[in-house]
C-alpha cells in the first residue's frame, strides 16, 4: 500500500478534518476522517501524522509560527534532531540558531526566521523527522505559549459523521494514478522561497533516483536539486524563471510513462455528497488547436481582475507579444499580452466585467476558420458550466481548461512556410539568438518548437542572421474622435484639467500612459536623452530607480543584520611581508594562491590559540571547535559567498591551493553546496588586491573571529646594516574582529602575534 506524505498533509491541514486513533484492535494504524472520507494509515506513519495534527490543532488557537525539518542537501529526505539550542518557554529572534540537525552530509545550525518564543517542541533531541515536517511551534507573543503547548495535540476538530469513507490507496493530490510529487527544498537554513533557474529535464523524460532534474536559486547559491525516485516527468506546476515558496508543489513523477496523460488531463475531482442541483455540463472542446487567455495575476494580492478594454475584437488577428486587453487589478491597470499568434476567436469576460484570478476570459484560435467553433464552445464557458469553473476544488494546484488535443502527428523535418507552432520562451530565444524557427524540428507536443529545440539549434549551428526587414504587426487604429490613453492616464489628466490631446503617448500604439501625465504636469522627470562625453564615447547613465535584492543579496542583507547586536571589539596590527612575498612567488607556478598561503598561515595560529576559533553559544557558553575550517570571502556578480577550506591547518599547501581554485570555480558558477559554504570556523577577507591599505570586517554569525587584510605596501625604516641606515620593507596591516563575549582582547593581541612571527620568521611551515 503507498502512501503519499504531503496529500496526507493536505487532508490534515484542512479545517474539515480529524486524526483518531484506530480503535478495530489490531493497533496497526490510525484513521484519518475528513470531508473526502476515512483512510487508514499504517502504524509507521503515526507518529509522523501525530506530530502534523499536533500542529494543525494548533493553528486554530493562536496562529504559531511553524519551524519545519529543512532539507540541508539535495539528497536529504530526513534530519535527525542532535540538540535544540533553545527550550520550551525561551525567546529566539530572527536569524538566531535554535536546534543542530544532523543531515546526510553534516551537522548544522538551523536559524530562526521570525521573533517569538518557543512554544512546543514537537520533535525531540535524538528523534527524526522528513524534510518539511513540522518540528517545533514558535508563539508571537510570550502571552500565547501556555494556550500554545496546552492544546497540542489533544484538541481536535470533529466534522460531519456521515462523511463517506474513501479509498484506502487514493493517490496522492486527487490523481487517477499514483504520483510522486516535487516540492520547492529548503537549500539552506534561511531560504524561504527558491527560483526554478532551469529545468534539466522536459516532460515526458525518463528521471533516476539520485538525477539532477532541476537547477534552484535560493539566497546563497544556485544548486542543482535530485529526484528521490525513478519514474517519469509528468507535468510541470513551476516554470523556468518562477519563484515558487519552500514547500510548494513545482513538479509531478509517475512510475509508469503510461500514466503521464491521466496526470496531464488534471486531478480528478474530490469525492463529495450529491449537490442539490447540478450545474450544466460544458460542451466538448473543438477538434481544434487553440489556447485560452486566462485572467493573470498582476501583483502578488491580485484575486480577481476588471476587463478595462479589449484592443482587439473577435475575430482580429493577434501576435506572440502584442498588447491585446487592458486589466485593471488592486495596484493599476495594465496592459496584457497575447501569448500566441493567431486570432481573437472569442471573448468570454466582456469590457467592465471581472473575472477571477486563473479563470479564461478569451479563446485564440490557431486557424481562421476554426472561428465559429471556438465561439460556440466559449458560450458554454462562460455559462459556469465547464471544467474550468467547476465548484469542487482539486486537491492540486487546478489546471487550466484544456482542449481536447488533436491526434499527434510525426513533425516536419522542415516549416514549408504555414504557420510556425513555437512555446513563447521558444519565440523569444529565437529572436535572441538569431535563429531562424523555419528551419527547427519540434519535439513538443504535435511537432511544437520549445527552448529546448532552438538552444539546440543554436550550438549545432543553426543560428542565421536576422531578416532585414520584419512585418509590421498591426496597429491599434483608436476611433474618430477618441484619444488612444490608458484609464489610469484619463484619470490623472481629468484631475489635472489637462487636455489629452495635448499630450504626445509614449506607450504602445502611441497610447498616453500614466507617465506621460505625471510628466505633462511636472510630478515626474522626463527621460534623460542620452548624453556623448568630449571623446565621443557615450557616457555611463546612473540609474534612478529601486531593484530588488536578489535571493543571494537578501542572505547577505540578513547575515550582515544578524550580528548587530554582537558586542565586538577590533585589533590591528602590521605584519612584514617579505619573506611570506618570496614563498608565494615560489610556489606560484604549482597553482597555490595568496588565500591558500593566508588560509594556511591562519590556521597554524589558530592552532595554537584555540578560542580564536571557537563561538558564542546562546545557552551562555564557550562552543569549541575542534577542525579549523577557514571561510575566505568571494564576491561574485551580484553577492558575496564564503568559501571552506576545510582542517586547513593539517593539510598540505598544495592541497589547499587545488581545493581553493576548485572552491573559488564553483563560487563564480553558483555551484557551492551548504557544506562549502556554511562549515567556516573563522573568516578571511581580503581586499588587499584593490589597493585598500587597511578595513574593517563584519563578524559573521555563528562565528567568533575575522580577519581584514589590506595591501601591502613598500616601506623606508631604519636599518643599521644598510650603506645609508635605511631599508625598503613590505609591510600590510591586519585588523582582527572579535566577539567579546567569549574572546578577549589578550587572546586576539597574542594570535596577531603568533601569525606575525609565522608570516616574518616561520613561512617555511607553511609548506609542511
Amino acid at each position: 500500500m503507498r502512501f503519499s506524505t504531503y496529500a496526507l498533509l493536505a487532508v490534515i491541514g484542512t479545517a474539515n478534518a480529524f486524526v483518531a486513533n484506530n480503535n478495530n484492535g489490531s493497533g496497526n494504524g490510525i484513521a484519518v476522517y475528513s470531508n473526502a472520507g476515512v483512510s487508514f494509515l499504517p502504524k509507521h506513519h503515526q507518529q509522523q501524522q501525530r506530530r502534523r495534527n499536533d500542529a494543525a490543532t494548533l493553528f486554530m488557537a493562536a496562529d504559531p509560527i511553524k519551524v519545519t525539518m529543512p532539507a540541508l542537501s539535495s539528497t536529504m529526505k530526513e534530519g535527525k534532531i542532535v540538540s535544540w539550542l533553545k527550550t520550551e518557554g525561551e525567546e529566539v529572534s530572527a536569524g538566531e540558531a535554535i536546534m543542530v540537525v544532523e543531515s546526510d552530509k553534516a551537522d548544522m545550525d538551523v536559524e530562526a526566521f521570525e521573533d517569538g518564543f518557543l512554544a512546543k517542541i514537537l520533535t525531540g533531541e535524538g528523534e527524526s523527522a522528513p524534510v518539511g515536517d513540522v518540528v517545533a511551534l514558535i508563539a508571537s507573543e510570550e502571552s500565547e505559549i501556555a494556550e500554545v503547548a496546552a492544546s497540542g495535540g489533544d484538541a481536535v476538530e470533529v466534522v460531519s459523521a456521515d462523511a463517506a469513507p474513501a479509498a484506502a490507496e487514493a493517490p496522492a493530490a486527487g490523481f487517477s494514478v499514483p504520483v510522486n510529487e516535487i516540492f520547492m527544498p529548503a537549500l539552506s537554513s534561511t531560504m524561504t522561497e527558491g527560483k526554478i533557474v532551469s529545468w534539466l529535464k522536459s516532460e515526458g523524460d525518463a528521471v533516476s533516483s539520485g538525477e539532477a532534474i532541476m537547477v534552484v536559486e535560493s539566497d546563497k547559491a544556485d544548486m542543482d536539486v535530485e529526484a528521490f525516485d525513478d519514474g517519469y516527468i509528468a507535468k510541470i506546476y513551476t516554470q523556468e524563471g518562477e519563484t515558487a515558496d519552500v514547500g510548494a508543489l513545482v513538479a509531478v513523477v509517475v512510475e509508469n510513462e503510461e500514466d503521464i496523460a491521466a496526470v496531464q488531463a488534471g486531478p480528478a475531482a474530490a469525492p463529495s455528497a450529491p449537490a442539490a442541483t447540478t450545474a450544466p455540463a460544458a460542451s466538448a472542446a473543438p477538434d481544434c488547436e487553440f489556447s485560452l487567455i486566462d485572467m493573470p495575476a498582476l501583483s502578488s494580492t491580485m484575486k480577481e481582475g476588471k476587463i478595462v478594454s479589449w484592443l482587439k475584437s473577435e475575430g482580429d488577428a493577434v501576435s506572440s507579444g502584442e498588447a491585446i486587453m487592458v486589466v485593471e487589478s488592486d495596484k493599476a491597470d495594465m496592459d496584457v499580452e497575447a501569448f500566441e499568434d493567431g486570432y481573437l476567436a472569442a471573448i468570454i469576460t466582456e469590457e467592465g466585467e471581472s473575472s477571477d484570478v486563473g479563470k479564461p476570459v478569451a479563446l485564440i484560435a490557431a486557424e481562421e476558420g476554426d472561428i465559429p467553433a471556438l465561439k460556440a464552445y466559449a458560450a458554454s464557458l462562460a455559462g459556469g458550466g465547464a471544467a474550468v469553473a467547476a465548484a469542487p476544488a482539486a486537491a492540486a494546484p487546478a489546471p487550466k481548461a484544456a482542449a481536447a488535443p488533436k491526434a499527434a502527428t510525426p513533425a516536419k523535418t522542415l516549416n514549408t512556410g504555414g504557420r510556425i507552432v513555437a512555446s513563447p520562451m521558444a519565440k523569444k530565444k529565437a529572436e535572441a539568438l538569431g535563429v531562424d524557427l523555419s528551419t527547427i524540428t519540434g519535439s513538443g507536443p504535435n511537432g511544437r518548437i520549445t527552448g529546448a529545440d532552438v538552444d539546440a539549434a543554436a550550438k549545432s549551428g543553426g543560428a542565421a542572421p536576422k531578416k532585414a526587414t520584419e512585418p509590421a504587426k498591426p496597429k491599434y487604429i483608436p476611433a474618430p474622435g477618441v484619444i488612444a490613453a490608458t484609464p489610469t492616464a484619463r484619470a490623472l489628466a481629468k484631475k489635472a484639467k489637462i487636455d489629452l490631446s495635448s499630450i504626445e503617448g509614449t506607450g504602445e500604439f502611441g497610447r498616453v500612459t500614466a507617465d506621460d501625465v505625471l510628466i505633462a504636469t511636472g510630478e515626474k522627470k522626463a527621460p534623460k536623452k542620452a548624453r556623448t562625453t568630449v571623446s565621443g564615447e557615450p557616457a555611463v547613465e546612473l540609474r534612478n530607480d529601486m531593484e530588488p535584492f536578489s535571493a543571494m543579496q537578501r542572505g547577505v542583507s540578513k547575515n550582515m543584520e544578524a550580528t548587530l547586536s554582537v558586542p565586538i571589539f577590533r585589533v590591528s596590527r602590521t605584519i612584514v611581508t617579505d619573506k611570506f612575498d618570496s614563498l608565494y612567488q615560489s610556489v606560484k607556478p604549482k597553482g597555490v594562491t595568496v588565500s591558500a598561503l593566508l588560509a594556511k598561515a591562519v590556521a597554524l595560529a589558530a592552532e595554537k590559540h584555540p578560542v580564536m576559533n571557537s563561538n558564542y553559544d546562546p545557552s551562555g557558553g564557550i562552543k569549541w571547535n575542534a577542525d579549523i575550517n577557514i571561510a575566505m570571502a568571494v564576491a561574485i556578480n551580484g553577492g558575496l559567498i564564503t568559501p571552506v577550506l576545510k582542517n586547513a591547518n593539517e593539510r598540505n599547501i598544495l592541497e589547499l591551493g587545488e581545493d581553493w581554485k576548485e572552491l573559488v570555480g564553483k563560487a563564480k558558477t553558483n555551484s557551492l553546496t551548504p557544506d562549502e559554504f556554511q562549515t567556516g570556523t573563522f573568516t578571511i577577507s581580503n581586499l588587499g588586491m584593490f589597493g585598500v591599505s587597511q578595513f574593517d570586517a563584519i563578524l559573521p554569525p555563528g562565528q567568533g573571529s575575522i580577519l581584514a587584510i589590506g595591501g601591502t605596501t613598500p616601506v623606508v625604516v631604519p636599518d643599521k646594516s644598510a650603506v645609508l641606515g635605511l631599508k625598503t620593507q613590505k609591510q600590510m596591516t591586519v585588523t582582527l574582529t572579535c566577539d567579546h563575549r567569549n574572546i578577549y582582547g589578550a587572546d586576539a593581541a597574542l594570535f596577531l602575534k603568533t601569525l606575525a612571527d609565522i608570516m616574518e620568521n616561520k613561512v617555511e611551515s607553511l609548506l609542511l
